[in-house]
Protein backbone atom coordinates (compact mmCIF):
# COMPACT_ATOMS: atom_id res chain seq x y z
CA UNK A 1 0.00 0.00 0.00
CA UNK A 2 1.45 3.38 -0.99
CA UNK A 3 0.24 6.35 0.69
CA UNK A 4 -0.61 9.35 -1.68
CA UNK A 5 -2.10 12.67 -0.99
CA UNK A 6 -5.54 10.86 -2.72
CA UNK A 7 -7.59 10.31 0.46
CA UNK A 8 -10.05 7.74 0.76
CA UNK A 9 -13.08 8.70 2.81
CA UNK A 10 -15.31 5.86 4.24
CA UNK A 11 -17.88 6.95 7.25
CA UNK A 12 -18.31 4.09 9.50
CA UNK A 13 -21.88 4.35 11.38
CA UNK A 14 -22.41 2.51 14.83
CA UNK A 15 -25.70 2.08 16.52
CA UNK A 16 -25.19 3.12 20.39
CA UNK A 17 -27.93 0.47 21.13
CA UNK A 18 -30.61 3.21 22.07
CA UNK A 19 -31.95 3.68 18.35
CA UNK A 20 -28.92 6.47 18.07
CA UNK A 21 -26.67 6.26 15.13
CA UNK A 22 -23.09 7.07 15.79
CA UNK A 23 -20.65 7.65 13.56
CA UNK A 24 -17.03 6.31 14.93
CA UNK A 25 -13.35 6.57 14.41
CA UNK A 26 -10.54 6.40 16.20
CA UNK A 27 -7.01 7.10 14.59
CA UNK A 28 -3.33 6.36 14.80
CA UNK A 29 -0.58 8.01 14.23
CA UNK A 30 2.72 6.04 12.66
CA UNK A 31 5.68 6.23 10.82
CA UNK A 32 4.43 5.27 7.23
CA UNK A 33 7.39 2.80 6.73
CA UNK A 34 6.34 1.07 10.06
CA UNK A 35 2.93 0.90 9.04
CA UNK A 36 3.98 -0.59 5.01
CA UNK A 37 5.84 -3.18 7.53
CA UNK A 38 2.02 -3.92 9.02
CA UNK A 39 0.41 -3.84 5.73
CA UNK A 40 2.80 -6.47 4.42
CA UNK A 41 2.70 -8.77 7.54
CA UNK A 42 -1.68 -8.62 8.27
CA UNK A 43 -1.28 -7.14 11.30
CA UNK A 44 0.33 -4.18 13.12
CA UNK A 45 2.02 -4.47 16.31
CA UNK A 46 2.96 -0.39 17.85
CA UNK A 47 5.90 -0.33 19.95
CA UNK A 48 3.87 0.84 23.29
CA UNK A 49 1.99 -2.95 22.49
CA UNK A 50 5.18 -4.51 23.88
CA UNK A 51 5.83 -1.89 26.51
CA UNK A 52 2.55 -0.54 27.79
CA UNK A 53 0.14 -3.21 26.58
CA UNK A 54 -1.93 -1.37 24.17
CA UNK A 55 -1.79 0.50 20.90
CA UNK A 56 -2.24 4.29 21.57
CA UNK A 57 -4.98 5.84 19.47
CA UNK A 58 -6.93 9.50 19.55
CA UNK A 59 -10.52 10.84 18.52
CA UNK A 60 -10.67 13.11 15.75
CA UNK A 61 -11.24 15.80 18.64
CA UNK A 62 -7.63 14.63 20.31
CA UNK A 63 -5.77 14.37 16.63
CA UNK A 64 -4.16 17.49 16.49
CA UNK A 65 -3.54 18.14 20.25
CA UNK A 66 -2.20 14.29 20.32
CA UNK A 67 0.02 15.37 16.93
CA UNK A 68 1.57 18.65 18.00
CA UNK A 69 2.35 17.33 21.67
CA UNK A 70 4.16 13.86 20.53
CA UNK A 71 5.36 14.26 16.91
CA UNK A 72 5.81 17.67 16.34
CA UNK A 73 8.18 18.32 13.39
CA UNK A 74 8.41 14.62 12.79
CA UNK A 75 8.63 13.40 8.86
CA UNK A 76 7.20 10.51 7.12
CA UNK A 77 4.13 10.36 9.50
CA UNK A 78 0.99 8.83 8.53
CA UNK A 79 -2.72 8.94 10.27
CA UNK A 80 -4.38 4.73 10.20
CA UNK A 81 -8.28 6.01 10.54
CA UNK A 82 -9.70 2.37 12.30
CA UNK A 83 -13.01 1.11 12.53
CA UNK A 84 -13.64 0.12 16.31
CA UNK A 85 -16.05 -2.41 15.33
CA UNK A 86 -13.61 -4.57 12.86
CA UNK A 87 -11.11 -4.70 15.89
CA UNK A 88 -10.61 -7.59 17.17
CA UNK A 89 -8.88 -6.57 20.54
CA UNK A 90 -10.53 -4.74 23.62
CA UNK A 91 -10.94 -0.77 22.76
CA UNK A 92 -10.70 1.14 26.15
CA UNK A 93 -11.19 4.61 26.54
CA UNK A 94 -8.85 5.65 29.46
CA UNK A 95 -6.92 8.32 31.33
CA UNK A 96 -3.78 6.76 31.11
CA UNK A 97 -1.68 10.12 31.92
CA UNK A 98 -3.93 12.24 33.81
CA UNK A 99 -4.76 14.72 31.29
CA UNK A 100 -8.18 14.80 31.61
CA UNK A 101 -9.29 13.08 28.45
CA UNK A 102 -10.57 9.50 27.88
CA UNK A 103 -7.92 8.43 24.88
CA UNK A 104 -8.95 4.87 22.86
CA UNK A 105 -6.17 2.52 23.78
CA UNK A 106 -6.84 -1.24 21.73
CA UNK A 107 -5.35 -3.71 23.74
CA UNK A 108 -3.69 -6.25 21.44
CA UNK A 109 -2.80 -5.97 17.75
CA UNK A 110 -4.33 -3.67 15.26
CA UNK A 111 -5.79 -6.25 12.09
CA UNK A 112 -5.32 -4.66 8.80
CA UNK A 113 -9.08 -5.58 7.97
CA UNK A 114 -9.80 -3.08 10.71
CA UNK A 115 -8.51 0.63 8.59
CA UNK A 116 -11.01 2.57 6.58
CA UNK A 117 -8.34 5.04 5.30
CA UNK A 118 -4.53 6.34 5.87
CA UNK A 119 -3.47 9.72 4.58
CA UNK A 120 0.01 10.95 4.84
CA UNK A 121 0.33 13.62 7.34
CA UNK A 122 3.40 15.96 6.92
CA UNK A 123 4.24 18.66 9.41
CA UNK A 124 4.01 22.54 8.50
CA UNK A 125 7.16 24.25 8.13
CA UNK A 126 6.80 25.08 12.09
CA UNK A 127 6.52 21.88 13.07
CA UNK A 128 3.03 21.53 13.92
CA UNK A 129 0.35 19.95 12.45
CA UNK A 130 -3.23 20.46 10.82
CA UNK A 131 -5.77 18.40 8.96
CA UNK A 132 -4.21 17.43 5.39
CA UNK A 133 -5.98 18.86 2.41
CA UNK A 134 -8.72 16.59 1.60
CA UNK A 135 -9.06 15.38 4.77
CA UNK A 136 -11.47 17.76 6.98
CA UNK A 137 -14.23 16.03 7.30
CA UNK A 138 -11.69 14.35 9.98
CA UNK A 139 -12.20 16.92 12.96
CA UNK A 140 -14.85 18.88 12.05
CA UNK A 141 -18.24 18.76 13.76
CA UNK A 142 -20.57 17.67 11.71
CA UNK A 143 -19.26 13.82 10.33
Amino acid sequence: MHITKCVIVIFVCLSNGKGAIIKSMILHIVPEREWQTAVTGGVYHADSLASEGFIHCSTREQLLGTANNKFGGQQGLVVVCIDPNRVSAPIVYEDSYNSGQDFPHIYGPLDIEAVRAVFAFPPQEDGSFKIPDGAEWLCSEEQ
